[in-house]
């Protein structure tokens, strides 16, 4: 009487159908063997496509509009970069064990900025190229900062796309197409 309940009213290939989906997802294996194995790579791949928008934004944006706020109340553009630039230096330097330098000012020159936010991606570079299969599970760091090396490397890669989706607004407000948003 309850499996009458339960199932009337619901589509019995689409059940079926939905079982065998879940059936083969929980047997699948990945080509080539361990999926850990291509969780590092994986990290890189997403960063390296974020990475390239949050630089050709940096370059795309004019100067004049670096002081650009989208409210009164939020961050101007130039803060945003140098948001990502304090950011990554943080957590990439986790990795590497490297001093994380002083930020520029938020009303410093847009090639000072952008200096800086290179030399950032330049250290999270760094960090990307040292996660592997063998150590992607090792903890490091403390506190809130306390993951795994590849939930370091995603922990980067999901703050830098959050910022870029910000970036684009303000982009967009000023009447540019954002890098992720131009034709290939």
């Amino acid at each position: 009487m309850f499996d009458m309940l339960f199932l009337k009213g619901i589509d019995m290939k689409l059940l079926v159908s939905a079982f065998l989906v879940f059936a083969a997802c929980a047997v699948a294996q990945p080509a080539g063997g361990d999926a850990s194995q291509n969780l590092a790579e994986e990290a890189k791949q997403a960063y390296t496509r974020v990475k390239n928008n949050i630089l050709r934004a940096a370059e795309k944006m004019p100067e004049t509009d670096y002081s650009f706020k989208a409210a009164p109340e939020v961050r101007p553009f130039s803060e945003l970069l140098t948001h990502v630039t304090g950011a990554q230096f943080h957590a990439c330097s986790l990795l590497t064990g490297a001093k994380p330098p002083a930020m520029p000012a938020a009303d410093a020159k847009k090639a000072d900025i952008q200096a800086a936010l290179k030399a950032s991606f330049d250290e999270c570079d760094k960090a990307y190229d040292s996660v592997t299969a063998a150590n992607q599970m090792e903890t490091v760091g403390s506190g809130y900062m306390h993951h795994s090396r590849i939930g370091l490397l995603w922990y980067n890669v999901t703050h830098d796309n959050e910022m870029y989706g910000t970036m684009a607004v303000y982009m967009r407000l000023k009447g540019l197409v954002p890098p992720s948003s131009e034709r290939r």
